[in-house]
C-alpha cells in the first residue's frame, strides 16, 4: 500500500514537471528552475546538428551536445556544482549564435534574461575565383574583415586585404581572388570567424 502511494505521488509530481516545463515552452528561449538544484533549458526551434555548449568567462568549454532533434529541445542541468564564476549557455546555429548567459555564487544559479542576446555568423560562398561574404548585423556594430594570402608551405600568410566596415546593417562582400590558399577572418567585438578557401 506504501508502494502504491509512493508511486502515485511520483506519478503526479512527473505531470505537474511536464505540465511546467510545456508551459515554459511557448517562449523562444525559456529557463526554468526547478527545485534545490536542477535549472531546465527548454529551447524552442532547434534543428538536429545546432551545438550546445556551457562556456566559463575564459571560453573554456565545460559541457558540449550536438542537438539531435527538431523543435522543442528540453534538459535539465545541475549548475550548483559550478565554482562561482560568470558562465554561458551558448546555442550555435547555422547563421546566428544565442548568448544565455548566467552567474553561479555560493551554489546559487542567477539568470539575467536582459543579457541575453544573438550572434549574426559570417555566410561565405565560394563561386570558382570569387568569394561572397554576407553577414547580418542589426546593431551595426563595427566588424574587421582580413584576407591573407597562404604561402604554398602553408607555414606563412601575407595580408592582402582589410576594412574595418562600420554603420552597416547588413555587410556584403565580393573577392576575385587569383589562384591559391588564402585565410579569411571576420571579426566583431569579441567574435571571431575564420574562413579558409582553396582556389
Amino acid at each position: 500500500m506504501k508502494n502504491t502511494i509512493r508511486n502515485t505521488k511520483k506519478g503526479i509530481l512527473m505531470v505537474a514537471l511536464l505540465a511546467t516545463v510545456v508551459g515554459f515552452a511557448k517562449d523562444s528561449n525559456s529557463l526554468i528552475k526547478k527545485g534545490a538544484r536542477k535549472t531546465a533549458l527548454v529551447l524552442k526551434n532547434v534543428k538536429a546538428g545546432n551545438l550546445l555548449t556551457i562556456k566559463d568567462n575564459l571560453g573554456t568549454i565545460l559541457y558540449k551536445e550536438a542537438i539531435k532533434t527538431e523543435g522543442l529541445y528540453t534538459k535539465g542541468f545541475d549548475l550548483t556544482e559550478l565554482p562561482n564564476g560568470a558562465y554561458v549557455f551558448e546555442l550555435e546555429k547555422d547563421l546566428e549564435i544565442n548568448i544565455i548567459p548566467f552567474k553561479v555564487t555560493n551554489s546559487f544559479v542567477n539568470f539575467d534574461k536582459s543579457a541575453e542576446a544573438t550572434y549574426y555568423k559570417p555566410y561565405v560562398k565560394q563561386d570558382q575565383d570569387l568569394v561572397y561574404i554576407t553577414k547580418f548585423n542589426p546593431e551595426l556594430k563595427a566588424t574587421t574583415i582580413n584576407v591573407y594570402a597562404i604561402n604554398a608551405e602553408g607555414s606563412e600568410s601575407t595580408l592582402r586585404f582589410s576594412q574595418e566596415i562600420t554603420n552597416t546593417q547588413t555587410i556584403e562582400k565580393v573577392f576575385k581572388l587569383k589562384k591559391g590558399n588564402y585565410k579569411i577572418e571576420i571579426s566583431s567585438e569579441n567574435n571571431e570567424h575564420t574562413v579558409f578557401i582553396n582556389n
